[in-house]
């Protein structure tokens, strides 16, 4: 039985009836510029062939409900309930039930009709392993109350309305990447970002290239407030630099020339998180060309530039994410690798030869294992079609 239709077996044993639609939304892989949306950069991500499926139909009750698989789980809520973050029986929204409330809570703060739905969803894309589980949620529902609604916004402002539902309602102040990737991505294709324009650009990727995606089964929670502490040190810093550079609106705006002239003025960790930033989105600027140029050992030296600066300057690697790039590195036909998304564990994202992939994959896992006990899951990816109904 295949997901989608064991997720059609399950709705109709929950609801006794068919469901009326079928969703999807993908996840993703950024494969530069990390740590750069929330400061206006540039990025470079792809969504995934691993997505969060959903299927729905409208509801008869003045309440949603909805049976999340991979928890086992169920909750009811209402646009009343979910101000106070309950349920109608009055307990609290588990917290995976917090992100399609959020959406809910968000759609209904901008003034777009939401309907009651009964819902399942499950999803084979890894919970809290960098891969924005959490956003394929959040575009899974959007989707789907969009099409109960009945009206049609554009896959960028879709992905706005999740990022506020994140932002503002889960209570995670992430940039609009995640949510984009999973809104617009394209097939076979890496998407560029200007996250402060919001304008994009599909770049190809070579077909000789692989992405290999590398879990390293340790995982992280963003709300634990590392995530927010790093926002802040870099607002700090921006607000620090106005007093030399008071044009600047954010990091994007500070050449690295400037701020090696100007971190003396900085604390310690401002400065190294800023450091970061500005030269990772330098690093996302030289990305373009050296795509275009197929110049691949190039774009896999950013890569593992990426990878170190996040180890040593933002400090969100951890000792098995630096193994597994480490033995990466050391894999014939791998052009790049580096942890990707928030950090604090989660996965690595690596640049193959293609007609290495399959060998450098089963290598990795069973170096990676040798070292540190743990057995990962290490897959080939393929850039795939954003967030859409089936």
């Amino acid at each position: 039985m295949t997901r989608i239709d064991q997720i059609r077996q399950i709705f109709k044993e929950t609801f006794s009836c068919e469901p009326a639609y079928m969703a999807r939304a993908p996840g993703r892989v950024n494969i530069l510029g990390e740590h750069v949306d929330y400061n206006d950069g540039l990025v470079l991500p792809a969504a995934i062939d691993r997505a969060v499926y959903i299927a729905f139909a409208p509801a008869k009750t003045r309440h949603s409900s909805i049976l999340a698989v991979n928890m086992n789980q169920r909750v009811a809520f209402t646009p009343a309930t979910i101000s106070t973050r309950s349920q109608i029986d009055s307990t609290p929204l588990p917290d995976w039930a917090r992100y399609p409330a959020g959406v809910m809570w968000s759609l209904s703060e901008s003034g777009l009709k939401v309907c009651a739905m009964n819902a399942i969803f499950a999803s084979d894309v890894p919970i809290g392993a960098g891969l924005s589980s959490s956003a394929a949620v959040e575009m899974a529902f959007t989707v789907a109350w969009q099409t109960l609604g009945g009206w049609t916004l554009s896959p960028m402002r879709l992905a706005l309305l999740a990022q506020k539902a994140e932002n503002e309602y889960v209570g995670v102040k992430s940039g609009i990447m995640d949510q984009f990737a999973s809104a617009c991505g394209v097939e076979g294709k890496l998407l560029l970002l200007d996250c402060r324009s919001l304008e994009w650009k599909t770049l190809a990727l070579p077909s000789s290239v692989s992405i290999v995606i590398a879990d390293t089964t340790v995982r992280r929670k963003l709300t634990s407030g590392e995530y927010n502490k790093r926002r802040a040190a870099c607002e700090e810093a921006v607000r620090l630099l106005q007093q030399y550079l008071p044009e600047i609106e954010s990091l994007r705006d500070v050449s690295v020339e400037d701020f090696n002239r100007l971190e003396k003025n900085l604390p310690r960790e401002a400065g190294m998180r800023a450091r970061h930033v500005v030269e990772e989105i330098a690093r996302t600027r030289q990305a373009e060309p050296s795509l275009e140029a197929g110049d691949i050992r190039m774009f896999g030296k950013l890569m593992n530039e990426c990878h170190v600066s996040l180890r040593d300057l933002y400090e969100v690697s951890c000792p098995e994410l630096d193994t597994m790039t480490r033995i990466a590195g050391s894999l014939e036909g791998c052009y790049g690798a580096r942890l990707t998304g928030a950090g604090f564990g989660g996965c690595t994202v690596n640049l193959v030869e293609k007609s290495f992939a399959e060998k450098f994959s089963t290598a990795l896992a069973k170096r990676y294992e040798e070292e540190t006990g743990l057995a990962p899951q290490v897959y080939i990816s393929h850039p795939s079609n954003g967030a859409e109904m089936f």
